[in-house]
């Protein structure tokens, strides 16, 4: 049976690599893979998923409202038979989505594999990574290391300076100019929102 995979990660640890890997991969053994990816992150200008160390693979590009079985679905009909499917940013899907990728792996029968983020610069989480992290039939943690050189499990952004930044929208597309991957520790250390969380009413409450 084919399964949902959720291959997650902080930021900059090659999770868009891995993707391009495993498709050529596939494709390699002439086999047919369809890549997903965000619509509002056009930084390359083109329908593609680009990674840092220059691969790149052509993607149809997913907005909120946007039906991937429908797309999965008129792509057997037009192409024939597809191996895989593979999500870039696999955190901006929405719970709709997610649904739709779960049904096609169960009933078209076709492995998916979803490569994105858990939690945004602020530590909560996005919704379409809840999902995965809930319905997913393998997790798997992409690693990289924080500047202490301990793991890496957040995602902190940073402004032009370097200084971290604790307000502003959810999404905000960039790349190691705006990001710094980080230990739990050191996010806490540098914006403190996990620590004031837990101070909240002194937990009088858990008594």
């Amino acid at each position: 049976m084919a399964k949902l995979y959720f291959y997650y990660s902080s930021m900059n640890a090659g999770k868009s690599t891995t993707l391009l890997q495993s498709s050529y991969n596939y494709n390699e053994r002439g086999m047919q893979t369809l890549l997903f990816a965000p619509k509002f992150d056009d930084r390359s200008g083109e329908p593609m998923i680009h990674s840092r160390i220059g691969l790149k693979q052509k993607a149809i590009l997913f907005s909120e409202g946007f039906n991937i079985y429908q797309s999965v679905n008129e792509a057997i009909d037009d192409k024939g038979k597809v191996h895989c499917i593979l999500v870039d940013e696999a955190h901006f899907l929405s719970k709709s989505q997610v649904a739709q990728l779960v049904t096609i792996a169960k009933k078209l029968k076709i492995p998916v594999l979803c490569y994105g983020l858990r939690s945004d610069f602020l530590g909560e989480p996005f919704v379409g990574s809840q999902y995965l992290l809930t319905w997913a039939d393998t997790l798997i943690e992409i690693k990289t290391i924080c500047y202490c050189g301990s793991k890496a499990t957040m995602n902190m952004r940073v402004d032009h300076t370097g200084k971290p930044v604790s307000s502003g929208s959810q999404i905000q597309i960039g790349g190691n100019e705006s990001y710094m991957s980080v230990c739990m520790k050191h996010f806490i250390e540098e914006l403190g929102v996990i620590e004031q969380l837990a101070l909240v009413n002194n937990f009088e409450g858990c008594k």
